[in-house]
């Protein structure tokens, strides 16, 4: 009965530290859906690494394995997708070789 009121312990503070992550993004960086998103998949990639840890029989390790790839790939997705939105909204300068197009002059 422990184990359980442990692991519900440990929930209620990953969800509470999603919330706050959530809350402190900028809504310039980007839409709070993708920082929900980003925030949940963290909740699941400490969530798997807990169940990869425990090691109980080897289809709860295995599982874990898979949850921790998967919840891994999920975020690193994330924020290189949100640094690929960023890179849309940054002015571009013309590079100093250049010369200006014969139908500009």
């Amino acid at each position: 009965m422990s184990s359980i009121i442990e692991n519900l312990y440990i929930f209620v503070l990953a969800t509470f530290l999603g919330l706050e992550i959530i809350r402190r993004v900028s809504p310039l960086l980007h839409t709070p859906l993708m920082s929900l998103t980003n925030a949940i998949s963290a909740i699941s990639l400490v969530g798997s690494i807990v169940l990869l840890g425990e090691q109980v029989n080897t289809l709860s390790t295995v599982l874990g394995a898979v949850a921790v790839f998967a919840s891994m790939t999920n975020v690193v997705s994330g924020f290189l997708l949100t640094d690929r939105i960023l890179k849309m909204f940054k002015k571009r300068e013309p590079k100093q070789n250049e010369q200006p197009s014969p139908a500009k002059q």
